[in-house]
């Protein structure tokens, strides 16, 4: 049984969790499916934003705790393979050209925290709590701790590794894990406003705007700057550019 949904519509490519009676735990069946999912959109031209999103009361509870059991007298190399197939999901997300959209509702903890904030932008309902509670269990927060300290900085990040506490939305949105945090009685209709404003935007400028500004991680502040100039002509070039330009400096758009 497919673990998740996938549609693509007017230039916004979903993908909906779909094992709301397991809270949409991740296993690895479920992983390898985000992971293509994810692969066919970043090679379609017509998909311009992604959103991730569940079906159920949920986000995402995490890894299944029943599929880590099955595991539990495998050897090192399936235990690898299990833990590289999230952690491939990150990757991709980080790679492909576009913009991914997480909408969180309800719990998104451990694994699932991660995938949410894995994304580009997560959108949070003012009701949703993110957690990392493996160290609860004898677990660690390994791959999710390379994308939350460069979140929520050093102390912060560490504390709600070593403590495994939940934040609800507005904490998480103070902490840095999220983007903006929206009231229930508007979350559905906004997060389809927001990615459908997201989509109308020039494909070509949101791709390199995408991949400029990972580009810039870790580099020097000279190295990053040589980098934007570069791309700033780069973009010069192109025809949304020219077009932008002219729609803009036209005499018909002035006051």
């Amino acid at each position: 049984m497919m673990r998740i949904r996938v549609e693509s519509a007017n230039g916004v490519g979903r993908i909906t969790l779909a094992r709301p009676e397991k809270k949409n735990a991740l296993d690895l069946a479920a992983a390898r499916e985000l992971r293509e999912a994810l692969r066919g959109f970043a090679a379609d031209h017509d998909v311009r934003v992604v959103l991730l999103a569940a079906d159920g009361d949920d986000f995402c509870a995490g890894a299944d705790l029943a599929a880590l059991n099955a595991l539990l007298d495998t050897d090192s190399a399936t235990q690898l393979a299990d833990a590289e197939a999230l952690g491939d999901v990150f990757r991709v997300m980080r790679e492909m050209p576009q913009v991914v959209v997480a909408a969180v509702r309800g719990r998104a903890l451990a694994g699932g925290a991660g995938l949410a904030t894995a994304c580009d932008i997560v959108i949070a309902h003012e009701g949703a709590r993110f957690g990392y509670p493996e160290v609860r269990v004898g677990f660690v927060p390994a791959m999710v701790m390379a994308i939350l300290h460069r979140l929520a900085g050093e102390k912060r990040a560490f504390e709600l590794v070593a403590t495994g506490r939940q934040v609800h939305a507005k904490e998480a949105f103070e902490l840095g894990l999220v983007s903006r945090v929206i009231a229930a009685a508007n979350f559905d209709a906004d997060i389809e406003k927001f990615v459908s404003d997201l989509a109308s935007s020039p494909a070509g400028a949101l791709r390199t705007t995408k991949r400029l500004f990972y580009d810039l991680d870790g580099m020097s502040f000279d190295d990053g700057i040589a980098l934007a100039a570069r791309v700033n002509v780069e973009a010069r070039a192109t025809a949304e550019f020219r077009e932008g330009i002219r729609r803009f400096a036209s005499p018909l758009q002035k006051p």
